[in-house]
């Protein structure tokens, strides 16, 4: 699945056919795409790991799912395009998402204070929020999108890898200072992300995701299904603090 970052990278992909005029649509999604036919694009916006592309009077929503996937310009062998956008200077194909139609006003429809990647993003308001939830997994609290939009399971394991914590710790579990350390690492990992995938390079810094061995401790790591999203987390149980006594 596409994370925050990534989707940053595809939206400045997406730059050159603002303002232009859609020429052909084709897909087989089964909303009414035929009506984005002789429409001009005429902004590119992302809030988490949703694509915004914005028209007079609505917006097209693409949320990548689990197996989502993009080209520019040249289609997938093999591949059904669930849309694709043809415009004078180039194409867009997206594969395997979902697609939906918004109306309204954006600024009303999301929480952008919620999005690491956004300037408007606020660490005061996830605080708030998580407190609300002490009995939270923190392995789930890095994948709701609501207290983290753009945050996936490459950030959800790199970021408590970093932080030294458990991912069954709950939010109740954390000290003031390792709440607020855990919100800023999100953000800060999230840009170290973008940066190291803008030069193709992200893989070889991931110290737990897909890894077999601790960095730090030289063990096997653990690998489990964690949490109500049940998704795959990579964890040292030497380094990763398990300060959640009823799970030891």
């Amino acid at each position: 699945m596409p994370e925050g970052p990534t989707l940053i990278i595809l939206k400045d992909l997406l730059q050159p056919f603002k303002h232009k005029k859609i020429l052909k649509v084709e897909g087989n999604s089964k909303q009414p795409i035929e009506q984005l036919q002789g429409k001009f694009l005429q902004d590119v916006r992302t809030w988490g790991k949703q694509l915004l592309l914005c028209f007079s009077g609505f917006t097209l929503r693409i949320h990548f799912l689990l197996f989502g996937s993009y080209s520019i310009n040249e289609p997938k062998e093999n591949r059904a395009p669930r849309l694709s956008l043809h415009f004078n200077n180039g194409s867009i194909f997206i594969y395997a998402a979902s697609v939906r139609f918004l109306t309204g006003d954006l600024d009303s429809l999301y929480p952008w204070q919620a999005d690491i990647m956004s300037d408007q993003w606020n660490p005061a308001r996830t605080r708030k929020l998580l407190k609300e939830q002490p009995e939270l997994f923190i392995c789930d609290a890095l994948l709701t999108q609501e207290l983290f939009a753009g945050s996936g399971n490459i950030i959800k394991n790199e970021v408590l890898f970093r932080r030294r914590l458990h991912p069954l710790n709950k939010v109740k579990d954390l000290t003031p200072k390792q709440l607020s350390a855990l919100i800023m690492d999100v953000r800060t990992y999230s840009f170290l992300f973008l940066q190291w995938k803008q030069k193709f390079e992200l893989r070889k810094h991931w110290c737990v995701h897909n890894k077999s061995i601790c960095p730090r401790c030289l063990i096997p790591l653990k690998r489990a299904y964690l949490g109500k999203f049940n998704r795959r987390t990579f964890y040292c149980e030497n380094c990763q603090i398990l300060y959640h006594k009823d799970l030891k």
